[in-house]
């Protein structure tokens, strides 16, 4: 509690709330442009957090992704297109609330619950990470080489759509990943001479291409009529019925908020499928599940909580391990690491200073949420005043601005433009990006930690079970990966045992 306390002054300085209140500002607006998703509003801010102190980079990016995140439902609500990929699974009744006049209701119940979402995740964190650290302390090269194979195993089985395109977007990432100077050897890698590639991949341009250039190409290649502008809206009445809404759901609240912080803590997961999934629990659950997609509260206050609390959740690997949970958080690794600072056990130690501000300012920026969420509601409809040309070139700048202050590098503005345009044509036929971006940041940690044990233990494979946690990690990982063949011949036997 001391150290919670020593960390206030830290976040609450002048020069740290000015950021954290101009990136809540950002991030509500990316948040409510359709086609814009939280990711892209981080990538975009990456630039800046080189010119801030750890505090306010970190707190930058906390407080813009978790105001996107609830700022994508403003537009699911007035047009029926989500502004970030979480906003999509309840965005029918939220448009159904807005035809039948309770506009107000609907963006309240989403702002409530995802502010509530958001604290009882940060809870979760500031009680769990800690305690996992002092386990992970006892971690060898072989534990963290099984925790980022178990990680981009899972990217793949949570991904929405099909598994075997995100799988092969994740190998992608892997094989980039190999791109450069060999950990061990010092041998060049599939550089072709060029000197730039020496480095590896550039991490900043292949963020900033995945989640903003190639949504610019879709946009500029898309025959998509102008949206049109909703009507003005009322501050007063957004917090009016709240209460007995919120106590009508307070169970699903609770089980949505602790769903998508244990979701939000599995690498590759994010806000996104922790809200389909709590979508899904509360309609299984519900009384009248008929209700739903009809303008019912119950599912968008349990998905609406579900959201924020994975973000939180997600920052559990992250900062325990230095594993992602999500893309998001694969930028703070990044942002982190250009600070100086590895994620990891150790951090919990060296810069425990950093880590109550980074509870503080989740915190904050759940609690900041809720007053700065009625403003983003009124004004939302202003951006879709915007004229798309000038919005998306404004976008363009501000991306290959940042591409190039990361090093300074004509190189890397080639690099942002190819791999958008890679990226695009990846997702134009339905492969994520998503498993790309993990497969990039996962795929050194896994070859390092693999060969660090193979030269520890001379090539004896079974050193890599032998530690009782190597072992359990590796039996999961192996389960993992067993697991669609043993499912699928299981229901091949089934259907022969019907047929007979």
């Amino acid at each position: 509690m001391t150290a919670f306390l020593e960390a206030l002054p830290m976040v609450l300085s002048l020069d740290v709330m000015i950021i954290i209140i101009i990136s809540a500002a950002f991030g509500l607006f990316v948040g409510a442009t359709p086609g814009l998703s939280a990711t892209m509003a981080v990538a975009l801010l990456v630039p800046v957090t080189f010119f801030l102190s750890p505090v306010a980079a970190i707190g930058a990016i906390i407080t813009c992704s978790a105001m996107a995140i609830f700022a994508g439902d403003i537009p699911g609500a007035l047009l029926r297109i989500p502004g970030t990929p979480a906003s999509a699974a309840y965005v029918g009744d939220t448009f159904e609330l807005n035809k039948q006049g309770k506009l107000a209701l609907g963006l309240g119940t989403t702002l409530t619950t995802s502010a509530i979402g958001g604290i009882i995740g940060t809870i979760v964190l500031v009680v769990a990470a800690p305690q996992l650290a002092n386990f992970a302390l006892n971690f060898s090269s072989y534990e963290y080489f099984w925790l980022a194979l178990l990680g981009l195993s899972c990217a793949t089985i949570v991904a929405p759509g099909d598994q075997v395109k995100a799988m092969m977007s994740l190998m992608l990432g892997v094989l980039l990943s190999t791109v450069g100077l060999d950990v061990v050897t010092g041998q060049q890698r599939f550089t072709y001479g060029v000197v730039d590639l020496q480095a590896g991949v550039p991490l900043i341009a292949v963020l900033i291409a995945a989640f903003a250039i190639a949504e610019l190409y879709r946009k500029a290649t898309s025959s998509d009529s102008p949206l049109p502008v909703p009507p003005p809206l009322s501050a007063s009445g957004f917090m009016r019925g709240q209460g007995e809404v919120l106590w009508r759901y307070k169970s699903g609240i609770a089980r949505g908020s602790l769903t998508g912080t244990l979701v939000g803590a599995l690498p590759g997961a994010g806000s996104d499928i922790a809200a389909w999934i709590s979508y899904a629990i509360s309609k299984r659950f519900s009384k009248t599940p008929e209700k739903f997609g009809t303008g019912h509260l119950e599912g968008v206050a349990e998905a609406g909580a579900s959201n924020n609390a994975a973000l939180s959740g997600s920052y559990v690997p992250t900062l325990v391990f230095g594993i992602p949970g999500d893309s998001i958080t694969a930028i703070v690794v990044g942002v982190l690491i250009i600070k100086g600072i590895q994620p990891g056990p150790m951090v919990f130690t060296s810069s425990p200073e950093l880590l109550n501000a980074v509870y503080v300012v989740f915190f904050l920026s759940n609690i900041l949420m809720v007053p700065l969420g009625i403003l983003a509601i009124i004004m939302g409809r202003r951006i879709l005043m915007v004229p798309p040309g000038t919005l998306y070139s404004i976008i363009l700048l501000l991306c290959m601005v940042g591409a190039y202050a990361t090093s300074n590098s004509l190189f890397d503005l080639w690099f942002l433009l190819v791999v958008g345009v890679l990226v695009w044509i990846l997702d134009a036929n339905d492969y994520p990006a998503g498993p790309l971006v993990l497969g990039l940041v996962l795929g050194r940690i896994v070859e390092e930690n693999f060969m660090n044990s193979v030269l520890k233990s001379q090539g004896d494979i079974e050193a890599f079970f032998n530690r009782p946690v190597a072992g359990t990690l590796g039996a999961i990982t192996i389960l993992v990966w067993s697991y669609p063949l043993l499912s699928s011949a299981y229901y091949r036997l089934r259907g022969r045992r019907a047929e007979a």
